[in-house]
């Protein structure tokens, strides 16, 4: 581990807001009003009127009737298998979801199923072949954390209404960015209705903390009353929760952040193609360059660092054995200059020295 230096291609600080002066002013309001910490549990005395309108607000965003805050990601993903997911039920996850969703059903007394990455065909055959006493669930991210393909939440959707199967979608890496307000790729693809819960982080394209699962009314509350990664977990400070419900508003209203960040997507994968690097059809704010030995990967990801790009290598058991990879996250504080002398390294570096290497 070491300080950050260099131009960052490796936060998930995709819209720049971490260091946005407002949402400074707003973390130290938070501070005077709430002090520094919560004290207990929300079910004790640690509950505050902000978490009640930060959730509200979020709900808005989302499109939801009620959203529930947890102070991380992971947390609200060990919680809401382990709390939804009884004996009696499968649940069907895509093999790159990530570590804190595998950890979940983990937890939970569900059997596990998973299907081929992004495999619409192959989730369908498993959901019909496999029978149960209870209930089923699909889980998936929406966007992929380390590959950076979004999944297709439109064809889950209609899987899940043929055969019953309850929807779960991870959207750490989607809100804030994707969807005419920015809530994420469940608004750009139009599925609300079709969708049980959504774990939505508040610490990447948010750039606060935290994490908001939404849904209706009833399975929110449920949540509330058996979740045990809430019920017993010191709540957050009362003070991100204030900078939150400032950062929300900003997404709606700053849509040129967003505009700008798919902007950049774009014009780094047509870099990227005229410089002979096969890029996806649909390019996001996630680049994986898989360079396959971990060694390798780290060296090559040592002499970007070394010319000033803060990219890193990541390696299994992150990613798959075979599989390791320079994860170029791109943000909205990056200039074209900087991305068009960014191609001009790693067609230098990778494409010369390390010919296997490729993008997923």
């Amino acid at each position: 581990m070491a300080e950050p230096r260099g131009i960052d291609l490796s936060s998930n600080d995709y819209l720049c807001l971490a260091q946005d002066p407002r949402l400074k002013e707003a973390m130290i309001e938070g501070v005077r009003r709430y002090g520094a910490g919560s004290t207990a549990s929300r079910l004790l005395r640690g509950h505050r009127d902000v978490f009640d309108r930060v959730e509200s607000e979020f709900s808005r965003l989302k499109g939801t009737e009620r959203s529930l805050y947890f102070s991380t990601g992971y947390q609200a993903n060990l919680g809401i298998f382990q709390t939804f997911l009884e004996e009696g039920d499968a649940v069907f996850s895509d093999e790159l979801n990530h570590a804190s969703i595998i950890d979940g059903i983990r937890l939970s007394k569900a059997e596990k199923v998973i299907f081929n990455h992004g495999d619409v065909e192959d989730l369908r055959s498993r959901l019909c072949s496999v029978e149960v006493k209870g209930q089923k669930f699909v889980v998936t991210e929406s966007l992929f954390s380390m590959d950076g393909d979004i999944a297709p939440l439109k064809e889950y959707a209609a899987i899940c209404r043929e055969t019953g199967a309850n929807l779960i979608v991870d959207e750490a890496h989607a809100v804030g960015i994707y969807g005419r307000k920015g809530s994420g790729m469940i608004e750009e693809t139009g599925i609300w209705d079709d969708v049980f819960v959504s774990i939505n982080t508040a610490g990447k394209a948010l750039g606060v903390a935290g994490a908001f699962v939404s849904g209706d009314e009833q399975t929110i509350e449920y949540l509330v009353q058996r979740c045990r990664s809430f019920i017993f977990s010191t709540a957050p400070p009362p003070a991100v929760a204030y900078a939150l419900s400032k950062v929300i508003g900003m997404i709606e209203m700053e849509e040129d952040r967003r505009t700008r960040l798919m902007a950049l997507s774009a014009l780094f994968g047509g870099m990227l193609s005229e410089a002979g690097f096969p890029v996806r059809e649909r390019p996001t704010q996630i680049v994986p360059i898989v360079i396959g030995r971990s060694e390798e990967a780290v060296a090559v990801a040592s002499k970007l660092q070394e010319a000033g790009f803060d990219v890193r290598a990541i390696r299994p058991p992150t990613v798959p054995e075979g599989t390791a990879r320079l994860r170029i996250s791109l943000n909205t504080g990056v200039s074209e200059a900087d991305l068009e002398r960014l191609v001009i390294l790693l067609k230098d570096i990778v494409k010369k020295e390390i010919e296997t290497a490729f993008f997923v």
